[in-house]
């Protein structure tokens, strides 16, 4: 007898999600100290209510703090913005007409997101490799020994990470105590970002872990007991190695990492791989293909076709491989659940490029590696453009200063409707 055709997941409620993770994807989820952020949770409608209650006043002089958590004024939408709930613009204009330094300080962290995916979008996987700058000497036994959890501020940091988000002053502190105190190789240290972090992407997380270990700017920060006192007041005074801290004074070795024989050439300029500027259309789609890269309602194939159903495949192949913590696969699934909530929405688990072959398939170009070579399996009839907040131009992508320079400014919001179709 022949086996029964592949059918669709049934989609959750979001009162059901913890029991639909459970019994659908739990073989694909790795090690998870946790089920779930305590307060953080998927969905467009989520993503509305923090963008609404976020107040950029204060920004400036508060983003960095870390603890207690009443002094943190990092705004806390990167998962929502990782996935496309929140679009950069959408935010670049939700604090418009606030205080003009923070304004223009959280500016600079939203374009510092986006020369992420330009550069991501130009070197795709390179990224998991030093790209200007030699690594510290790895140590093997490195990675036993960095994030002690005797130390306080590594068992506060490591405990938020496990949760799945922390501001990005401890994810400098976690990734130098990694690679330049410890020498453990940044790229493992990365992948742990990725597996549990809720805004966890590859090109943010290696930007990030880049600049920290001195591989893509050359100057390595140094995390020291000075740090944590200055951002944390009074963490110290709880920490059992308060009187023989393990990070008294600055990391041995040099601060500056030596320049690599030869960084590679796209570098400095090159194509992107930044999809169409318009959509581009060759027949009638039968549904949306939705990806991790967005989900959000202003999607803009789901946007372009708002009487087809949405379909997204969790891909059992590349989850297997991932081992993504808990809190992320549940972050993903309240998204869907949400989102059916509005539109008719199929859940499938498989592979994508056999799921849904022979569907006519609207879809928004997500640029990272993967997206191609499976867009590229199925019949894709209408692609529709990226919503960059500043388009590629080819230039020099060596450094964020560099980058700026090339691309110029962020449109005039009267601009936005040329800017939504480039």
């Amino acid at each position: 007898m022949p086996p029964s055709p592949p059918t669709p997941l049934p989609v959750p409620s979001l009162d059901e999600v913890d029991v639909w993770v459970d019994t659908h994807l739990a073989d694909l989820i790795g090690p998870s100290p946790v089920a779930r952020h305590p307060s953080i949770r998927g969905g467009q409608s989520a993503a509305d209510a923090a963008l609404a209650g976020w107040d950029v006043r204060g920004y400036a002089s508060t983003r960095n703090e870390v603890w207690p958590v009443s002094r943190q004024g990092a705004s806390g939408l990167s998962p929502w913005i990782r996935h496309g709930l929140l679009p950069l613009r959408r935010v670049w204009d939700h604090v418009e007409g606030g205080p003009t330094r923070d304004v223009r300080k959280f500016h600079d962290e939203l374009l510092w997101q986006e020369y992420a995916r330009h550069l991501h979008a130009r070197m795709g996987r390179a990224t998991g490799r030093s790209l200007r700058a030699q690594p510290p000497p790895v140590d093997p036994a490195g990675a036993e020994r960095a994030w002690d959890g005797d130390m306080a501020c590594m068992a506060l940091t490591v405990g938020w990470l496990e949760e799945g988000w922390l501001p990005n002053q401890t994810r400098m502190w976690l990734a130098s105590d990694w690679t330049v105190r410890h020498h453990a190789r940044w790229q493992d240290g990365e992948d742990r970002f990725f597996r549990h972090l809720l805004d966890g992407s590859r090109a943010a997380n290696r930007l990030g872990w880049q600049w920290t270990v001195g591989t893509g700017s050359r100057k390595r920060y140094g995390f020291s007991r000075w740090q944590v006192e200055k951002r944390a007041p009074g963490l110290c005074d709880t920490c059992p190695l308060v009187d023989r801290c393990p990070i008294e004074s600055w990391p041995d070795g040099p601060q500056e990492s030596p320049w690599l024989a030869q960084a590679d050439p796209r570098l400095r300029g090159g194509p992107d791989d930044a999809g169409p500027p318009s959509a581009e259309v060759t027949g009638e789609p039968e549904a949306v293909w939705l990806t991790g890269e967005s989900l959000g309602d202003a999607d803009p194939a789901l946007a372009a076709w708002p009487d087809l159903p949405a379909v997204f495949v969790f891909d059992a192949p590349l989850l297997a491989s991932l081992q993504l913590a808990r809190p992320r696969v549940v972050f993903l699934v309240e998204t869907l659940a949400d989102l059916a909530r509005r539109r008719p929405i199929e859940v499938w688990r498989g592979d994508p490029r056999v799921l849904l072959a022979g569907r006519r398939l609207a879809v928004t170009h997500a640029p990272v590696p993967g997206f191609g070579p499976r867009a590229a399996r199925l019949d894709v009839v209408a692609t529709h453009p990226w919503p960059w907040l500043l388009s590629p131009a080819g230039g020099p992508v060596t450094s964020f200063s560099a980058w700026r320079k090339a691309v110029g400014t962020v449109p005039a919001r009267n601009a936005q409707l040329s800017l939504e179709v480039h």
